[in-house]
């Protein structure tokens, strides 16, 4: 599937997430939504990222944006992960990889010397209309929650 387009229509995305929740872009039209990709609950970079995006989740919130965090484990999983690090946001479980295809996160990887297919650290920023606003690919987790923070508050 090929990568979305800045400033076209976002993919529509729906999913089971924490809370017993089901995140549906279409039911979030008047708020800004962040999605954001990650490889793997608990592991350091994943945990730091989360951590950093639930200490401004209060500043999201007054630009009204919406955070979900999204990656293939399992709702048991990311409900551990979630308690575990006080998250005030819900993650989104995509098993089946089909919103990562949609938003062409899964890229072939490298871990001592083997290869393998993954969640490439992605983040969206989609507007209160649909429209995908920004993008940022092979994130560096150190400062990023606050870029994407900066971006929402400029639409």
């Amino acid at each position: 599937m090929p990568a979305p387009k800045i400033n076209s229509r976002a993919p529509i995305f729906k999913g089971e997430c924490t809370g017993g929740k089901i995140a549906h872009l279409s039911k979030l039209k008047g708020k800004k939504v962040v999605l954001y990709f990650y490889p793997k609950d608990s592991t350091p970079g994943c945990t730091t990222e989360g951590q950093d995006f639930r200490d401004l989740k209060k500043k999201f919130d007054k630009e009204n944006t919406v955070i979900f965090g999204l990656s293939r484990e399992s709702i048991k999983s990311h409900e551990n992960f979630k308690e575990k690090q006080s998250f005030n946001f819900e993650l989104i479980s995509d098993p089946d990889e089909k919103i990562c295809k949609q938003y062409d996160v899964i890229k072939e990887k490298s871990m001592y010397g083997r290869k393998y297919m993954g969640i490439d650290r992605s983040t969206f920023l989609i507007d209160e209309k649909g429209k995908l606003v920004k993008e940022w690919r092979k994130v560096k987790v150190t400062g990023h929650a606050e870029e994407v923070l900066l971006a929402a508050k400029e639409i």
